[in-house]
């Protein structure tokens, strides 16, 4: 029983076969070969990266940095040619060939694209931003670090811890210069017994003024 029907089954695919002869030649002889070069329309500068496709297919190539491209189609195939900043355009290549290759010099138009305005936020809700919002720290400008650099104690502060200039050193070195020069031969003074340093030393004391040298 499985033998005749594996019989019946042949018979059926070859009586089918017979009725559509299609050879491979005939086929191959049916393909056209399609290339071109892609321009535009105002400069004639070539357009790389345009995207052909055959309408209908999911076959299709992509143009080269100078525009050039080259696929296999067949007649009356519809070509559509698309880039970003181009209008689209198609070709129906002819069904009147009389070879199977086929050139073309395909001219795109610019076309301009007007996006609707977007609003890009870094937080994804209200409430996000609020909180961001509330506890954003603002740093000063120019003018408010300059008040606060002009502040009397911040000024103090700065007098007290800033170092002596050029002219400060020189005039310290004579000064030294000097008594040593005055005292030349001799001990020089101690204020250990002057009652006006030891005036300044207790009032510095208790002020908090004094410091000890390292």
């Amino acid at each position: 029983m499985q033998i005749k029907t594996a019989l019946a089954l042949l018979l059926f695919f070859a009586v089918f076969s017979s009725q559509n002869p299609v050879s491979a030649q005939e086929r191959k002889e049916d393909l056209v070969q399609f290339s071109g070069v892609i321009v535009t329309g105002d400069s004639l500068q070539p357009v790389p990266f345009v995207n052909i496709i055959i309408q209908n297919t999911h076959r299709g190539t992509t143009s080269d940095y100078f525009g050039y491209f080259s696929l296999v189609a067949r007649p009356n195939d519809t070509l559509i040619f698309s880039c970003i900043g181009f209008k689209h355009n198609q070709f129906i290549v002819p069904d009147s060939l009389s070879t199977n290759r086929y050139s073309l010099i395909q001219v795109l138009i610019t076309d301009t694209f007007l996006l609707s305005e977007t609003y890009i936020y870094p937080w994804p809700t209200k409430d996000q931003f609020k909180m961001a919002f509330l506890n954003l720290h603002i740093p000063d400008d120019d003018l408010e670090r300059a008040k606060k650099n002009l502040q009397l104690i911040e000024m103090h502060e700065r007098f007290k811890n800033m170092g002596m200039d050029a002219s400060q050193n020189f005039k310290n070195y004579m000064q030294e210069q000097t008594s040593r020069l005055y005292y030349a031969g001799q001990y020089p003074p101690t204020n250990l017994l002057n009652p006006l340093a030891w005036s300044k030393f207790i009032k510095a004391w208790k002020n908090g003024e004094l410091k000890i040298e390292r």
